[in-house]
């Protein structure tokens, strides 16, 4: 799908840098790609806390088959 977008050409060149990447088109799907694993990652971490243990739970237990 093209899309025109006004991107800072000093920002992109830095990201054509970083990345490692031969493209333009290349380093911004990168750069999309790693945002929104970022953010992904970010929601996940908010959880941490968020759920009650039972500290008495044998794991353990539960996975054997008898």
């Amino acid at each position: 799908m093209a899309t025109n977008l006004d991107i800072d050409p000093m920002l992109l060149e830095r990201a054509l840098a970083v990345s490692g990447e031969r493209t333009k088109t290349a380093a911004v799907t990168r750069a999309l790609e790693e945002y929104v694993a970022r953010r992904e990652q970010k929601r996940l971490l908010e959880l941490f806390g968020a759920l009650e243990w039972n500290r008495e739970f044998d794991y353990k237990a539960e996975r054997s088959r008898a």
